[in-house]
């Protein structure tokens, strides 16, 4: 049986490779490298391909244990193939295909300005990321707003915030 699943995920490579063969061209070397980095945490085998085990160990790393099947199978499902890095990489792509990241992040920050005034008070901001999801450290948001334009009266400037997010803390000249 290892030959046949060996032998599956050979044509799957190679379909996957033809099928995304540009892929690369559509994210920046820096992103290409966090990409592999976050392949290389999930493909916990280290086989080259993620696959039900390597979610199931990697949601036990996180301590998430009682993840049904079905739902890492559906996981699987959303690429047309076996997940080596370049089908990895071509999932992202479509998720990202024809979204711009800042204005997605900008759209996020928007939901709690609806009089966009184009900030958010920082306390309010802690309260939220510190309660909400996956919740914050005090330290996280300290960092987060080390690197963000805060005024005098205590309001983060959400644009620029999401410039840094999506480009980096280096400013254009």
């Amino acid at each position: 049986m290892a030959s046949r699943k060996t032998k599956k995920k050979e044509g799957g490579a190679k379909r996957a490779q033809r099928a995304s063969s540009n892929v690369f061209s559509m994210f920046e070397q820096t992103q290409i490298q966090e990409f592999k980095e976050a392949f290389t945490l999930i493909d916990q085998n280290r086989d080259g391909f993620i696959d039900k085990e390597d979610l199931k160990d990697t949601y036990a790393s996180l301590g998430k244990l009682n993840v049904k099947d079905i739902e890492l199978e559906d996981m699987l499902k959303e690429a047309s193939g076996p997940i080596n890095f370049t089908m990895f990489l071509n999932l992202f792509g479509e998720k990202l295909h024809g979204t711009d990241p800042e204005d997605t992040i900008l759209n996020a920050f928007k939901m709690f300005d609806p009089e966009a005034k184009g900030y958010i008070h920082t306390a309010e901001l802690q309260h939220m990321l510190m309660t909400q999801a996956d919740k914050f450290s005090a330290e996280e948001v300290r960092q987060m707003f080390q690197s963000s334009n805060i005024d005098a009266a205590g309001n983060l400037d959400y644009k620029s915030l999401c410039y840094v997010i999506t480009h980096g803390e280096q400013q254009e000249e």
